[in-house]
C-alpha cells in the first residue's frame, strides 16, 4: 500500500518505520522539511509536505497532537472520502480528555473532514509500536480499531497485521469515544505504576 503519513514525531516514526520495512511506500509530510527528510530517510520513506501527505496513496495517518489536528486539516484541503487513521489522543492536564461532555476526537474529525476515519493505535506509546514485532508474554498485541467503513477497517487491519500485531474491530466510531476515554484511563494507572491486567480476571471466571 502507499500511505501517507501526517507528521514528524514519535508516533510517525513508530508507525511508519514498521510499515516501511512490511513493504509500504510510506511519504512523509511536516510543517519542517527538515524534519520531514529526516525522519524520511530514518525510515526509508519520501519527504513532502502535509498537503501531499494527506492526499498521498490509499490512506493517511494523523500522527499530531490532538490540538494541532484542526489547524493541519485545514491547511491540507479536500478530505471526503479519504481513509484517514486517527491514532491522535485528547488528553490535558490531570489525564482527562480535553474534547469534554461532546463527541471525541475521530468523530469530531470525520464530521471535520467527511473523511472515513478509522479509530487505531492510540491505545498504547510509540515504545511499544517501535517493538519488532510487538509480540509479549500472551501473544501478539491486539490494536482495537473502530470504524463505519467496512473498507477503510480492512485496510487498517492489514496495516496492524504487517506489524505483527493482532487487530480486532470493536465497533462503529461511536465507540472510539470509549475507546479514547479508556486509553486516558489505562494511561493514568501506567503512569501511577500500576498494571491494567490485575483488574481484569480471564473471560472463563466470569461466569454465565
Amino acid at each position: 500500500m502507499r500511505i501517507g503519513i501526517l507528521g514528524t514525531g514519535n508516533m510517525a516514526e513508530a508507525l511508519g518505520g514498521p510499515w516501511s520495512r512490511a513493504g509500504h511506500e510510506i511519504l512523509v509530510g511536516g510543517r519542517a522539511p527538515e524534519r520531514a527528510r529526516a525522519l524520511a530517510e530514518r525510515i526509508g520513506a519520501r519527504p513532502g509536505t502535509l498537503h501531499e501527505a494527506a492526499h498521498f496513496g490509499d490512506a493517511a495517518l494523523l500522527a499530531l497532537p490532538y490540538d494541532a489536528v484542526s489547524g493541519v486539516l485545514a491547511e491540507v484541503g479536500e478530505l471526503r472520502g479519504r481513509v484517514l487513521i486517527d491514532c491522535t489522543n485528547a488528553i490535558g492536564p490531570g489525564l482527562v480528555l480535553t474534547t469534554g461532555e461532546g463527541p471525541g476526537a475521530a468523530r469530531r474529525i470525520a464530521a471535520a473532514t467527511g473523511a472515513r476515519v478509522v479509530k487505531a493505535f492510540n491505545h498504547v506509546t510509540p515504545a511499544v509500536w517501535s517493538r519488532t514485532p510487538p509480540v509479549f508474554a500472551d501473544g501478539p498485541l491486539t490494536v482495537p480499531l473502530c470504524g463505519d467503513d467496512e473498507e477503510a477497517l480492512a485496510l487498517v487491519a492489514t496495516l496492524a497485521k504487517d506489524m505483527g500485531c493482532a487487530p480486532l474491530v470493536v465497533g462503529p466510531l461511536a465507540r472510539a469515544d470509549l475507546l479514547e476515554a479508556a486509553t486516558a484511563f489505562l494511561i493514568g494507572l501506567w503512569h501511577s505504576g500500576h498494571d491494567p491486567r490485575l483488574m481484569l480476571p480471564p473471560p472463563a471466571a466470569l461466569g454465565g
